[in-house]
């Protein structure tokens, strides 16, 4: 019996899971009770509690086994009170979420207790321990809460007993810090660090002797080898902005940068001088073929004596004279330069004169149409300057130091009246006659920036602007001071325009060059409310950030093809028709760079380009080399 006794116990104490009550702690918000079979050590005024297997849901007071003992030493009303708390107990305890959730584990227990009762005569002294460590453990509570009550120095009335309990442990806490006497502490660490000293170096001071120490560079002493002191360092020269200064108003004299020879260059005014205009006879002579046109394109050559080195800057404008007799090309630089390159000069060094009238970059460059020996050039430094050379100077004809300047052209034959475009999308219009160097008119226009400006070669009062994506034709005779309309907008570019022209002979056509890589032809025949496009001829016209920018020109002599510097390899300068086709690449031995800036004679087959070294390379007949 004894052993079937010891096996039940055994198997009972495996059956029965053991339960915790978790204690409500500080900081926690919701009290709850543990389901799972634990047991574990709680070292605040509590017992180890162990309850039998039972549903708290359906609890009933009556079903709890006490002893009789302890029946009989209390009153019924101690019992009924200790039934009350009780309930309120397990009712404070249990959450809701808890009687909703646990339903399988009273199932569970239910089993369990049921097989605990099979042998409740054996395992009755069992339960009445646990019973009673319960009834030990709701006592305990009622003392701590009692203690709380009575703690002096602190009035518990109207609060909770958490509140209580929160607050004697916030009074325990501050007691049991104070009796640490932690400020006392660290004021005497604090002392101690501040009473010890650093410790000394251990690092041997080196011993002099003789009473020189160790050795110092003669170059910090600022003494030369044999003792001698040097004299100070000059103070270095104070850096002043990279801004050129605009050249003195007036007339400057045609002064040569390269050549020193004053009988050398008196002899080359008058050669400039003595040119003549062409006769009207060429000039008025009619388009050729194509296929004479493409043969006396290829008797054009390139040699060793047609390259020249004219200027210091890359070349920004170029121009040709009509001369008939002598090859005269005119060359326009970055740095404020016009260069004059005469080929029939032997040697050719000295055929080349170099001139500063400008201190900016020299955009635009025409022979006047009126007097061969005039030569116009415009610049960004907001001055437009006619060289004489027959009185050898630069004669200002407009300038205009508040704003800077792209680009000009001739509104009359006779080139009294002239059209100027402005960087800030402002227009002039400058009248040659009129005493002084200032404008007739200035107009706003609707474009943001002007690059080029061309007037129509047969309707002189109509002109076409280009600039960052937009092309317009104006009537000059509808100007205005305030903001001028375009008569037409040719809105076809999706990038920055470089330049834009009538055709030289009946200006039916307008050649654009843009920023997309692509030439544009459009048919100016009828300027009406709209312009057709009529070619769209693909080109690659990425030159980058050292190069000039590519200018696609007419040929004054066939008015329906297009000269234009390529970026091909190897290097070359190609002629389209206004259908697309391409007429001739020019190339040789000597091309080796890229010619941006490129112009054709008005009647003589001659071409010259130029590159970003300021240099020019000549195509022209082999008879006429």
């Amino acid at each position: 019996m004894s052993r079937s006794g010891a096996a039940a116990e055994k198997a009972d104490s495996r059956q029965r899971p053991q339960m915790k009550v978790n204690e409500y702690k500080e900081n926690q918000s919701i009290a709850y009770v543990s389901l799972r079979p634990v047991q574990t050590t709680v070292l605040i005024k509590t017992a180890k509690v162990y309850l039998a297997p039972f549903s708290l849901s359906n609890y009933q007071l009556d079903q709890l086994m006490c002893p009789k003992s302890l029946s009989e030493k209390n009153s019924n009303n101690e019992v009924a009170c200790n039934k009350t708390k009780i309930k309120k107990t397990c009712r404070r305890i249990i959450p809701p979420k808890m009687k909703n959730t646990s339903s399988k584990a009273e199932s569970m227990l239910q089993n369990s207790s049921s097989a605990v009762h099979t042998e409740s005569n054996k395992l009755q002294p069992k339960r009445t321990a646990d019973a009673m460590n319960l009834s030990v453990d709701v006592e305990s509570s009622q003392d701590g809460d009692s203690d709380e009550d009575t703690t002096p120095g602190l009035d518990f009335s109207g609060l909770s007993p958490y509140e209580r309990k929160r607050l004697k442990n916030i009074s325990e806490n501050a007691d049991f810090f104070a009796s640490l006497q932690l400020s006392e502490s660290a004021a005497r660490l604090r002392e101690m660090i501040e009473k010890r000293q650093p410790p000394k170096s251990k690092r041997k001071k080196p011993k002099r002797e003789n009473g020189i120490g160790c050795r110092r560079s003669m170059r910090l002493l600022k003494v030369d080898p044999s003792g001698v002191s040097l004299p100070a360092a000059p103070t270095p020269p104070t850096l002043v902005a990279d801004e050129t200064p605009l050249l003195p108003p007036g007339p400057l004299e045609m002064t040569s940068e390269n050549q020193d020879n004053n009988e050398r260059f008196k002899g080359f005014l008058q050669t400039w001088t003595g040119m003549s205009k062409p006769s009207s006879k060429n000039t008025e002579k009619g388009l050729s073929s194509i296929k004479s046109y493409k043969a006396n394109l290829n008797g054009m050559v390139i040699s060793e004596d047609t390259v020249y080195k004219v200027t210091t800057g890359p070349v920004f404008s170029m121009a040709l004279h009509p001369s008939e007799t002598r090859t005269l090309v005119a060359v326009g630089a970055k740095f404020g330069q016009v260069g004059l390159c005469d080929l029939t000069q032997q040697p050719k060094e000295d055929g080349v004169y170099v001139f500063h009238p400008h201190s900016q970059p020299v955009s635009c460059l025409y022979f006047s149409p009126a007097n061969p020996a005039h030569i116009l050039s415009l610049s960004y430094d907001g001055t437009l300057r006619c060289g004489d050379f027959s009185r050898a100077i630069f004669e200002e004809v407009y300038r205009n130091e508040r704003s800077s300047f792209s680009s000009f052209d001739f509104l009359a034959e006779d080139a009294s009246t002239l059209i100027v475009g402005h960087w800030d999308g402002n227009m002039s219009l400058v009248d040659r006659r009129t005493p002084g160097t200032s404008y007739e008119k200035l107009t706003s226009s609707s474009m943001g920036k002007i690059r080029t400006v061309h007037v129509h070669p047969v309707h002189r009062q109509y002109f076409i602007t280009a600039g960052l994506r937009d092309t317009h034709i104006y009537d000059a005779r509808q100007l205005n001071s305030r903001r001028s309309q375009p008569l037409i907008s040719l809105t076809e570019h999706t990038k920055s325009i470089a330049s834009a022209y009538f055709s030289p002979l009946t200006g039916n056509r307008v050649v654009t060059t843009c920023a997309d890589c692509n030439l544009r032809i459009f048919d100016s025949s009828c300027i009406s409310s709209k312009i057709p496009l009529l070619t769209t001829i693909r080109h690659n016209t990425f030159t980058g950030r050292w190069l000039t920018r590519f200018q696609a020109m007419w040929d004054p002599k066939q008015e329906d093809c297009v000269i234009v510097g390529s970026m091909a390899h190897p290097r070359r300068v190609e002629i389209f028709h206004e259908t697309g086709k391409r007429v001739h690449s020019f190339g040789g031995e000597y091309l080796v760079s890229v010619c941006s800036i490129n112009a054709m004679h008005p009647t003589r087959y001659i071409l010259a380009g130029g590159n970003s070294s300021g240099k020019i390379h000549v195509f022209m007949n082999e008879k006429s080399c």
